[in-house]
């Protein structure tokens, strides 16, 4: 089994944000990455859509024989991650907004968090703000229109730069000092958010925690792959495969799957 590879699904091509901080601490990894751009963005579907289609990844990649999942969306893991345990055995991580270090390290008192409509409105996600952030203020934003930019390969247009602008100035009006993103494909923004938002304004995600937690989960479950040889990595899209190429910088073949 250690020998099998992890399987990674996101509402699209984002997740590969978390996939990239895998790849960089387990190297050695085999990794299979599904992308579900064909249905992105989950942020805007009921709970029991974003569920049933978090199951059918989950069979997917449990099909592929993976090893353990890693839910690289924050809508799917604060809306499915309750049901996929209760369905499945395997090991299934998940990923949150990155509230609590923002809540513990600011000394503005003010945070600003970036996500869409499905992971804010999110039982989960109120009860992590509410034990967490209870003492601060919490500027939330939904980002409506970021993921299907991002899905249509528009990372840096003007379109783009307009809409962050319209969302960051409320939490620049309100003196944040901590930015979270609630979205694994907002880290790809990280250049334009840097420029919109003042010097002293820290940006986190949550992909490096998810990293070391699939790292700890492996080697709790004896599956690390101990082989000294570099992992082998597989993409597949059901939506555009060369979006997601280009956020592969183009070293890995992605591959087109109607699923």
């Amino acid at each position: 089994m250690s020998k099998q590879p992890i399987g990674i699904f996101d509402s699209g091509v984002g997740g590969t944000s978390v996939w990239k901080e895998i790849h960089l601490l387990l190297p050695n990894e085999n990794t299979l990455y599904l992308a579900d751009s064909a249905n992105a963005p989950y942020g805007l579907k009921s709970k029991q859509t974003i569920i049933n289609l978090s199951i059918k990844n989950v069979e997917y990649l449990i099909n592929q024989g993976c090893k353990i999942i890693v839910v690289a969306c924050n809508t799917a893991t604060t809306n499915a991650i309750y049901a996929l345990r209760e369905v499945y055995n395997i090991p299934i991580i998940g990923i949150e907004p990155a509230i609590k270090p923002a809540a513990l390290n600011t000394q503005t008192k003010a945070v600003g968090i970036l996500a869409t409509k499905g992971t804010l409105s999110s039982e989960l996600f109120h009860k992590t703000t509410d034990l967490f952030a209870s003492n601060i203020t919490v500027i939330e934003r939904i980002g409506e229109g970021i993921v299907e930019l991002i899905e249509s390969g528009d990372l840096y247009s003007d379109a783009m730069k307009n809409l962050l602008k319209l969302y960051l100035q409320p939490m620049i009006d309100a003196n944040i000092d901590y930015l979270v993103l609630g979205c694994t494909h907002y880290p790809y923004l990280m250049p334009l958010l840097i420029e919109l938002l003042p010097n002293h304004v820290k940006i986190i995600d949550s992909g490096e925690a998810v990293a070391r937690q699939t790292k700890a989960i492996l080697e709790k479950n004896d599956l690390l792959n101990t082989s000294v040889a570099k992992g082998n990595c597989q993409f597949f899209t059901n939506g555009k495969t060369e979006v997601l190429a280009s956020l592969l910088d183009n070293h890995f073949k992605v591959e087109f799957l109607n699923f």
